[in-house]
């Protein structure tokens, strides 16, 4: 397999960057939308990104894929649970930003790759490495002293994971691209989502109109914040390997986690700090994990394609195998790794 040239490669890190980097800033931006609340917000942000990626998609010409989509019932089923699910992920997360709680936020999707590991145990019957074990066990452990530490469980990261992970178990059957993916499913937001709007009109309860042009702006510009990370995303997935995506990942909950402390001044006692140590801990092991078997693998691969008459299948097997490294919460919103957040 011809490697990649160096420029491709920088390209596809600095868009993975700017990717990551705008999903972890993002909680600068749902403040700046206020008094509208978090429920007009998530109502915002469907109808205007349906808005985003449709002219993404006019620019890119990639249509063909929509009538192929309407010919499939089982497929239109399973985009309307993956709108649905991620409807709850992106309410949860205003909510919490916009209500204090963004470091509780940031461990949602610090603990997305454990919680989908265990759902594909439970659910797909997948088997661990001893690692995978040990990093899932440290998970549930970090959560029981989160537990103490907040004094109830913390019920925020939990339904971020968990509606993050089964967003991503969805998005594994669906197999559409992000775009074309997002574009799917804020068109199944779409109608619900104007229509709760307009009842808000109604009765006096908008903000949309009623707070000058600079905030009607700004509730628009969540159909930006929603489409633009996501193709800088995908021009990064096609230029640098899966294994730098899965490191990539951690870089927007760091930024979260950051901003909570440094700039929303969340309080972190000192049992919340044990709590986040052992979902570090828990996520350098998976890591770890991950690296040493795609090198494994990719080695697997390299003596497999200069051994002379190596079967055509062993050679794609030993390739899947390669590049099967977790990419956590992306692998939801990509189709092949991205946060939809956020």
């Amino acid at each position: 397999m011809a490697e990649k040239p160096t420029s491709e490669r920088r390209t596809g890190l600095l868009n993975g960057f700017a990717a990551y980097g705008m999903w972890g800033l993002v909680p600068l931006f749902w403040p700046l939308l206020k008094p509208a609340g978090a429920i007009e917000i998530l109502a915002h942000r469907m109808v205007w990104s349906l808005v985003g990626v449709g002219i993404v998609l006019l620019v890119m010409r990639r249509w063909a894929w929509a009538g192929a989509l309407l010919r499939q019932p089982r497929k239109l089923g399973l985009i309307t649970i993956a709108a649905a699910v991620i409807t709850v992920n992106w309410g949860v997360y205003i909510w919490a930003v916009n209500s204090g709680h963004v470091v509780e936020a940031s461990l949602g999707y610090f603990i997305n790759p454990l919680v989908t590991i265990a759902m594909g145990v439970l659910l797909l019957k997948e088997r661990l490495r001893p690692t995978q074990w040990m990093a899932v066990a440290t998970g549930f452990a970090a959560v029981v002293v989160l537990t103490v530490g907040y004094g109830r469980p913390p019920w925020i990261s939990l339904c971020l994971a968990f509606s993050f992970a089964t967003y991503g178990l969805v998005k594994k059957k669906v197999n559409l691209g992000g775009i074309e993916s997002l574009a799917a499913e804020t068109a199944v937001q779409f109608v619900p989502a104007l229509a709760y709007l307009a009842w808000l009109t109604v009765h006096g309860g908008a903000t949309f109109t009623d707070h000058g042009p600079g905030h009607a702006a700004l509730l628009a510009a969540t159909g930006v914040v929603t489409a633009l990370p996501l193709v800088c995303f995908g021009a990064a997935a096609i230029r640098v390997p899966l294994s730098t995506l899965g490191l990539l990942q951690y870089l927007a909950p760091v930024f979260q986690f950051g901003l909570g402390i440094l700039y929303f001044h969340e309080a972190m006692p000192v049992e919340r700090w044990a709590g986040f140590a052992l979902v570090w801990l828990a996520l350098a092991l998976l890591t770890a994990d991950a690296l040493r078997t795609a090198r494994r693998a990719a080695a697997a691969l390299r003596n497999a394609v200069a051994a002379p008459g190596t079967p055509v299948g062993t050679v794609v097997a030993a390739g899947a195998d390669a590049a099967n490294v977790p990419c956590g919460p992306e692998d939801a919103a990509a189709g092949s790794g991205r946060p939809v957040d956020a």
